[in-house]
């Protein structure tokens, strides 16, 4: 399938400087606003997607109420609020890549670890404050401030707002505008560091640092900061190369990091493809990673011969040679390779989950309103893999989150579980070798699942073999367990609710299996075993 360019064309600079805000009338927001409501539905592929039209117009109805009682950074966030209702991470308002927002930051980089949010780095006025874990802003705990920010970014997924939200969270105009300060200039922290808690102030913001689109630059070091770390990991050595490969030699690894779907002045992304095929050919590699965690897109149509050089790389029937690390930063055509190596390849994804999906809205376009000269982006472009994966994200295989003391360290937990990498045993044949007992079954998923590398792992495909290896064996009511986890854990996947109507119809209860095709059908209208379960059930059915 051909990609466009997944994102809109951006300056990708770090800071960028800005000229002192212009204010605007009441009537002047309002026109901007009129705009906005008008052009997005407009111009979006379909913005009415997870919202309905009604709430898109009371929302706008209700900040059209209100302007003339709001200070301009609160407009913005409302504005953006609006914007984030729509539910997919191309379309947003977004004050990390808008000049024209003009709002500040704090001189602190925020960001959620496995174990809480942490100041991370600072500048040399807060470098006390680096390290420190932070357990409420202002009035609100850390689990309340990240469910206020969530709230106007827009999002694939959860990961994406995961991370959008440190950068958002040292703007003190967002921390005013969601009730975390008491204006916009100062935010109290309360933090805590060597076991001790204590609240602190911040001031004197700065205007804010625009984010580069297409690769997360975040980690970088700034002149005149401190950064908690005290080796940098492989990972974060350069994020300013769109892509670069390192061997391995203890270990016959060959490290390839791709932080930008683009290429560069003096080499296509082809023709470092092809020089990443060459090298597994002239070396004794044993595995290949691909590092997308620092990747937030480019051009889609360039992916192919990446593909087709991991390919032949990797020989035929070789598994567990080719890994890609992942993220909440692997996103828009960064997702799409993702898509690709699953769908095409046997690659090993480790790491957290991607910061989208394979079914996706994307192809983002700029709406510029009149009188601020903000800018909101809306998606153009439906980008399907398969109608019936309904998964929020790629999940990797191998779960390695990055702790706190890991950042501080400079040690890389996704790396270091590629390196140690055994297959686990199959959860299909762990939950087959339980049955036929309904409890063993049971047990069996919960000490899978409670195995940390199966944080986020993907239990569909083995509930699929084991569920209809069950009903093949005559064991129905352990089928029926199996389906009745799948559905519990994925109750958007129609193939769950198909396999729950098999076991009923087995059992004889045909009012549920009626009830369970229904379902897989609401979910996945194609899904040709449960047409024809279904009608054949109809027909059975007395005439009134």
């Amino acid at each position: 399938m051909w990609r466009w360019i997944a994102g809109a064309v951006c300056v990708g600079v770090s800071v960028l400087a800005q000229a002192q805000p212009a204010q605007l009338t009441a009537q002047q927001w309002r026109e901007d606003l009129e705009v906005l409501a008008r052009a997005m539905p407009a111009r979006h592929r379909n913005l009415f997607h997870t919202m309905t039209r009604e709430q898109f117009n009371a929302a706008v109805a209700a900040l059209d109420a209100r302007i003339d009682s709001l200070p301009r950074h609160k407009i913005i966030v409302e504005m953006a609020r609006i914007a984030a209702m729509v539910g997919d991470g191309h379309t947003n308002i977004a004050p990390t890549r808008d000049p024209k927002i003009g709002f500040r930051a704090f001189p602190v980089a925020l960001y959620y670890f496995d174990d809480g949010l942490y100041v991370r780095a600072a500048s040399e006025r807060y470098r006390d404050l680096v390290g420190a874990k932070i357990v409420g802003i202002g009035s609100l705990t850390s689990a309340q401030t990240y469910a206020a920010v969530r709230e106007i970014v827009g999002r694939d997924n959860e990961q994406n707002a995961l991370f959008f939200a440190p950068h958002l969270l040292v703007m003190p105009e967002i921390l005013d505008a969601l009730g975390m300060a008491e204006g916009p200039d100062r935010v109290r922290l309360l933090v805590e560091q060597d076991g001790k808690r204590r609240t602190v102030e911040l001031g004197d913001p700065q205007p804010a640092g625009m984010m580069p689109p297409d690769t997360d630059m975040s980690f970088m070091p700034r002149p005149g900061w401190v950064d908690a770390r005290t080796s940098t990991p492989l990972w974060l050595l350069d994020a300013a190369s769109k892509f670069r490969l390192e061997y391995l030699a203890t270990h016959k690894l060959l490290y390839v990091q791709l932080n930008q779907v683009g290429n560069e002045k003096n080499e296509t992304l082809a023709q470092f493809s092809e020089r990443v095929r060459g090298f597994t050919a002239s070396h004794p590699v044993e595995k290949i990673v691909l590092d997308l965690r620092l990747n937030r897109g480019g051009n889609g149509m360039l992916l192919p011969p990446l593909i087709a050089s991991l390919h032949r790389a990797v020989p035929a029937g070789a598994r567990d040679r080719l890994f890609a690390l992942i993220g909440r930063s692997t996103f828009s055509a960064a997702q799409f390779l993702v898509n690709d190596l699953e769908r095409y390849t046997d690659a090993v994804l480790v790491g957290e989950p991607s910061g989208s999906k394979a079914n996706v809205y994307g192809d983002s376009r700029k709406i510029v309103l009149p009188h601020s000269g903000i800018t909101v982006r809306v998606s153009t472009i439906w980008w399907q893999v398969d109608e019936r994966d309904r998964r929020e994200w790629s999940a990797p295989t191998v779960a390695a989150g990055l702790r706190f003391e890991d950042y501080r360290r400079g040690v890389d937990p996704a790396l270091a579980a590629v390196i140690a990498y055994q297959p686990p045993a199959p959860l299909a044949r762990a939950l087959l070798s339980a049955a036929p007992t309904r409890a063993g079954i049971d047990k069996a998923y919960a000490d899978w699942r409670a195995q940390p590398v199966n944080r986020h792992a993907d239990a569909q495909m083995a509930f699929h073999e084991a569920g209809y290896a069950l009903l093949r064996q005559k064991h129905v009511e352990a089928a029926l367990a199996v389906f009745t986890l799948w559905t519990a854990g994925y109750p958007n996947a129609g193939y769950g609710h198909e396999g729950k109507g098999a076991a009923y119809l087995a059992l004889g209860d045909e009012a549920r299996a009626a009830s369970a095709y229904r379902r897989a059908l609401q979910l996945d209208p194609s899904a040709g075993g449960a047409i024809e379960a279904l009608a054949k059930l109809e027909q059975r059915q007395p005439q009134p």
